[in-house]
C-alpha cells in the first residue's frame, strides 16, 4: 500500500504539470496574490480538502440527498463571483474580511492574513478541478461511486491530492512574488481589481462548461506530445501499478491485463465440423470461475419465472449477456444473439440475458416483459435492477458478453458490438469440449451495424449528463425557460421553451417545447416515455420541415410519433450518413431521456 500511494503521489505531482490544470490556474494565482502570505496555503489546503471529497464520496452524498450533480459546480461559481467581486470592490473586501478575520482565534497566532478567505476560494476550486484522469486517478473515482469507499482508497486518494498540491502550492507562491513585483509598480488597486476580474471569468467559464470542453479537447488531442499531457502514463499502467490498484477496487476477474495465465490458453481445435472455415478461433484462456446471479429480481422465459444459478447450468455451455433494452448498441446485437440461441441451444448452449437498467423506468418489470416479448427474446432474461450480477462480474458495458465453459469457468468475453463470428467460433470450441461431436453449420444472421461514417455521439438529455454535451446555451437541472439556437454547429443540441430537467429526462413544462440537434448520422433514435402511458403525439421535422417519409424512423406516421410505452423510438432513417437538422415537439408529459445513433 505505502508503495502504491508514492505512485499516486508522484500521478498528482505529475498531472499538476499537464494543461489539464489549466482551467483553474488563473483563478490559483490570482487568489493567491491577494491577502497575506498565509492565504496560498489556504487556498491549496481548501482545494485538497474539497478535491479528495469530490473523487472519493461525493458522488454518494449527492445521490444520497437528492441534489442534481451541478450542485457542486454551483456552489463554486456562486464563491467565485463572489470573491471576486470582493477582490475588484475594495470597500466590499473590508466588509468581508472583517468577520472572517475572527475565526483566526482558532488557527495559529501568527501574523499574516486572508487565511480562512484562501480557504473558501480553495474550496470552490477544489470542486471543479478536474484533471485529466488517469488510471489511479479513474480507479479512486470509480470506488467513490460504488459507495464502497475503503480507508485504503481515501490513503491513496490523500496521496495524489499531496502530489497535485505541492506542485500547486509552488505555482501559487512563485505566482504571488511575481504579481508583487507588478503590484510594487502599479497604482491604486488595479492588480487587485484585475485579480478579481480573472476570478469573475473564471466563474463564467465553469458556468457555461467551457473549462470541462477544455479538458475532454486535451484529454482526446493526438496533436499535443504524450509527455506534456500525460507524464506519468508508463507508470500508471505498469502492471505493477495495476496489480496495486486491484487492492482498492474490484478489479474484473476477467481482464486478461497482467495476468499470466491468460497467456498460455489452450489450443485450439480445428476438427472438421469445429471451427468455422476462414475464422480465426479465439484463444479460450481459463478466466477465473463465473460468479452467479446475484441480487436480482423477476426472472423471464424460465419455467414458472424461476430463478437460475450457475450451479445448475452445470453442463452446458452459458453466453451472459449484459444489456438494457433502450440502448442501441444492445438492439443491433439482438439478431445474432437469437439466432446463436436458436441454433445452438438444442446443442447444449444457454444463453442468459442480464437486463441492467440505464434508467430508471427501465426498472419496471412490466416495460421488461414488453420489451422481451416485442423483440422476440426466447432466451432466459433476468432484472438487475440493483447492478448486483453486474458488479459480481465488474462488468462496465453495455453490451457485454460472458462465455462460460461446461464446468462454470469463463473462457471469453465480448465488449460492444462486432466480432460475431469470433464469438460464434467460440461457442462452437467449448461445445465440442462439452462432448458434442456434432454441431449445426455456421449461423447466417445479417445483424445491423453502426455507420462507419456516423460523427455523432450518444446525446443524453437529462441535466446528469447534459451538462456535459454540447448544448448551445447551456442547460441546467430544474425549471428553466431556453431560446433555442438557429445556428447549430455539427453535434450541438438547443432546447427552446421552458422544460423540467432532471437528472436523466428532459420534460417541457405548460407549453410544448422544442428540442434541435445538428447530427451527423443514417439513423437517429429517442428515448421517450409518457406520463401515465397516456398516448401523445411529437412532431419530428428534418431541416426545418414535417420528416418526409422516406427518411423517416419506423415510428413515424405523417411526421408524428404516438408516444406510449417507455422504449427506444426511431425517428430518422435515411439510406446514408448525412448531417441534417433534426427537430422534435414535445408536449407536456412526454419525457425525453437520451439520443442514439446508427
Amino acid at each position: 500500500m505505502l508503495l502504491l500511494m508514492l505512485f499516486a503521489l508522484v500521478a498528482g505531482a505529475g498531472t499538476a504539470i499537464t494543461p489539464c490544470v489549466l482551467p483553474v490556474l488563473p483563478a490559483l494565482l490570482s487568489a493567491s496574490a491577494a491577502g497575506g502570505r498565509r492565504r496560498p496555503f489556504g487556498i491549496i489546503l481548501g482545494l485538497g480538502i474539497t478535491f479528495t471529497i469530490s473523487i472519493v464520496v461525493l458522488s454518494q452524498i449527492i445521490k444520497g440527498v437528492g441534489l442534481g450533480s451541478g450542485a457542486a459546480r454551483t456552489l463554486a461559481v456562486v464563491i467565485l463571483i463572489a470573491f471576486g467581486l470582493v477582490m475588484l470592490i475594495p470597500g466590499l473586501a473590508e466588509a468581508v474580511q472583517a468577520p472572517l478575520s475572527r475565526l483566526a482565534r482558532f488557527g495559529p497566532r501568527t501574523r499574516g492574513s486572508g487565511f480562512w478567505s484562501g480557504l473558501g476560494v480553495g474550496a470552490a476550486l477544489g470542486f471543479v478541478c478536474a484533471p485529466c484522469a488517469g488510471p489511479i486517478l479513474g480507479a479512486i473515482i470509480a470506488v467513490g461511486q460504488t459507495g464502497k469507499t475503503s480507508a485504503s482508497s481515501v490513503a491513496v486518494a490523500i496521496s495524489y491530492v499531496v502530489g497535485l498540491s505541492i506542485v500547486l502550492t509552488l505555482y501559487s507562491i512563485g505566482g504571488r512574488r511575481l504579481i508583487d513585483l507588478i503590484r510594487r509598480r502599479a497604482r491604486g488597486h488595479v492588480v487587485e481589481r484585475t485579480l478579481g476580474v480573472v476570478l469573475l471569468l473564471t466563474a463564467v467559464l465553469i458556468a457555461t462548461n467551457l473549462d470541462v470542453r477544455f479538458e475532454d479537447a486535451l484529454a482526446s488531442s493526438t496533436s499535443l506530445p504524450a509527455f506534456l499531457t500525460d507524464p506519468t502514463h508508463s507508470l500508471e499502467v505498469s502492471c505493477s501499478v495495476q496489480k496495486r490498484l486491484a487492492l482498492i477496487r474490484k478489479q474484473s476477474k476477467f481482464d486478461q491485463t497482467c495476468r499470466a495465465h491468460a497467456k498460455s490458453a489452450p489450443p485450439t481445435v480445428t476438427a472438421a465440423g469445429v471451427a468455422i472455415p476462414g475464422v480465426q478461433t479465439p484463444s479460450l484462456p481459463d478466466l477465473g470461475p463465473a460468479p452467479n446471479f446475484t441480487d436480482n429480481q423477476d426472472w423471464f422465459n424460465t419455467p414458472g419465472g424461476q430463478p437460475l444459478t450457475m450451479a445448475g447450468l452445470r453442463g452446458h455451455v452459458v453466453l451472459v449477456d449484459f444489456w438494457t433494452y433502450t440502448c442501441i448498441n444492445c438492439i443491433r446485437t439482438l439478431p445474432f444473439l437469437k439466432a446463436l440461441y436458436a441454433d445452438y441451444h438444442p446443442y447444449g448452449l444457454e444463453v442468459v440475458g442480464v437486463e441492467t437498467p440505464e434508467f430508471t423506468f427501465e426498472q419496471e418489470a412490466s416495460n421488461v416483459e414488453q420489451a422481451i416479448r416485442g423483440d422476440g427474446i426466447e432466451y432466459p432474461v433476468v432484472q438487475d435492477n440493483d447492478y448486483g450480477t453486474w458488479n459480481a462480474y465488474q462488468n462496465e458495458y453495455w453490451p457485454a458478453d460472458y462465455l462460460i465453459d461446461a464446468t462454470g469457468q469463463v473462457r471469453h468475453t465480448q465488449f460492444g458490438e462486432g466480432d460475431y463470428k469470433q464469438s460464434e467460433a467460440a461457442v462452437r470450441q467449448l461445445l465440442f469440449e462439452a462432448g458434442v461431436k456434432h454441431l449445426p453449420p455456421p449461423i447466417t444472421v445479417k445483424v445491423p451495424t453502426a455507420s462507419q461514417d456516423m460523427a455523432t455521439p450518444e446525446t443524453y438529455l437529462g441535466a446528469e449528463r447534459a451538462a456535459q454535451e454540447d448544448f448551445s446555451p447551456a442547460v441546467h437541472s430544474g425549471v428553466h425557460t431556453y431560446p433555442g439556437n438557429g445556428a447549430l454547429a455539427l453535434n450541438e443540441s438547443a432546447l427552446k421553451g421552458t422544460f423540467d430537467l432532471t437528472s436523466q429526462y428532459a420534460t417541457p413544462v405548460s407549453s410544448p417545447g422544442e428540442i434541435s440537434l445538428d447530427f451527423q448520422a443514417a439513423k437517429v433514435y429517442l428515448v421517450l416515455t409518457s406520463t401515465g402511458s397516456v398516448p401523445r403525439k411529437i412532431e419530428v421535422r428534418l431541416d426545418g420541415r414535417p420528416i418526409p417519409a422516406a427518411d423517416a424512423g419506423t415510428d413515424v406516421h405523417d411526421g408524428a410519433v404516438t408516444v406510449r410505452g417507455q422504449r427506444l423510438y426511431s425517428l430518422v432513417s435515411m439510406t446514408t450518413d448525412e448531417q441534417r437538422l433534426l427537430t422534435v415537439e414535445l408536449p407536456p408529459g412526454v419525457r425525453a431521456y437520451d439520443f442514439t445513433f446508427g
